[in-house]
């Protein structure tokens, strides 16, 4: 591993990379993608499995110690656990995650878990199926199905993302703690983030999750809590349980201080802030057959662009692209 490794303009160590394998989804989650949309990535601009172990090397010699794999639906990219088995094999990286909406998990957790998977988070946004069909479009049975499945194989731990909204699922906070507590996950709560025309007209439904954490509070003894993990949440724990509740708040209350990560999208386009365009193509290097030692720079040219904060508050019209297209 490097001696010099990234750290961006404002001092901040860049050691997590949220791997896109894909942008595309069986979920049309209303917040995050038009249910019409089909302007995805063509298939012949992804990234191969070997030009993604090529890059994450790159970044593990640079002192990246966090994968998560992302998309879309990361499971929609066929033999997802072969490229896990490659990434969990890099010098330097210790913790291979993934973010999913676990209605492929069913089939898959074990294999996924074999391969050096240890982490996900599940996006469930209601434990109501009318409720969940009109957020998502899909069948919240087959979210549960995957869970129980990912609990069977032994993930560790599974953490839920509900992003709470307004006039639709916010009166089901504690029902989603209840079910937390019954099954040993982890919770995260998500203000909505305006992504694209989606996630702005989303912003019509949006809650300060300072509210809801001041809800739980008269209900929950709430301490203060840790939790392992690249992530951004601020987590307490409720009193008397292993139940440790986060709250990401990209607009209340932004984490950017201490952001230490980046993003490859599925086309390899590193993003260095989700509320922010600052980008650097990879891909037309890594056809031309650039050396490991251009990738490596051209990790460092990126991680030069990367902003201080993002603009979700001051310019919430500045991002046109969708969350499934830069990668969760």
């Amino acid at each position: 591993m490097t001696e010099n490794p990234l750290t961006d303009p404002f001092g901040r160590r860049i050691e997590y990379v949220r791997v896109s394998v894909t942008d595309r989804c069986d979920l049309r989650c209303f917040y995050c993608m038009p249910r019409g949309f089909r302007d995805f990535e063509e298939p012949e601009h992804w990234l191969t499995f070997e030009e993604i172990e090529r890059v994450m090397a790159a970044f593990g010699r640079l002192g990246t110690r966090r994968i998560r794999l992302t998309g879309g639906e990361p499971l929609v990219r066929r033999d997802l656990p072969a490229l896990a088995r490659r990434l969990s094999a890099l010098p330097g990286v210790d913790d291979i995650s993934m973010s999913t909406n676990a209605t492929r998990l069913a089939r898959s957790a074990d294999e996924l878990f074999a391969a050096g998977v240890r982490r996900i988070n599940v996006s469930l946004d209601s434990l109501r199926p009318d409720v969940f069909k009109q957020i998502t479009g899909g069948k919240l049975e087959k979210v549960l199905d995957g869970l129980m499945a990912a609990k069977r194989a032994g993930f560790r731990p599974i953490k839920i993302n509900m992003v709470v909204l307004g006039g639709i699922n916010e009166g089901e906070v504690e029902d989603i703690v209840a079910f937390c507590l019954e099954h040993g996950f982890t919770l995260r709560f998500i203000e909505t983030m305006p992504m694209g025309d989606t996630g702005r007209q989303a912003l019509g439904h949006y809650v300060d999750l300072q509210q809801v954490k001041a809800r739980l509070a008269r209900r929950f003894e709430l301490l203060p809590g840790m939790m392992p993990g690249g992530g951004p949440a601020r987590y307490v724990q409720v009193a008397g349980s292993d139940l440790h509740i986060g709250f990401i708040t990209p607009i209340s209350q932004h984490f950017c201080a201490t952001c230490n990560r980046v993003r490859l999208s599925v086309d390899g386009t590193i993003y260095t802030c989700l509320g922010n365009e600052h980008k650097l193509e990879l891909r037309p290097r890594l056809r031309a057959g650039c050396s490991d030692a251009e990738i490596e720079a051209a990790i460092h040219e990126a991680i030069a662009l990367k902003p201080e904060r993002h603009e979700f508050t001051e310019a919430p019209d500045k991002i046109v692209r969708f969350m499934s297209m830069t990668g969760g």
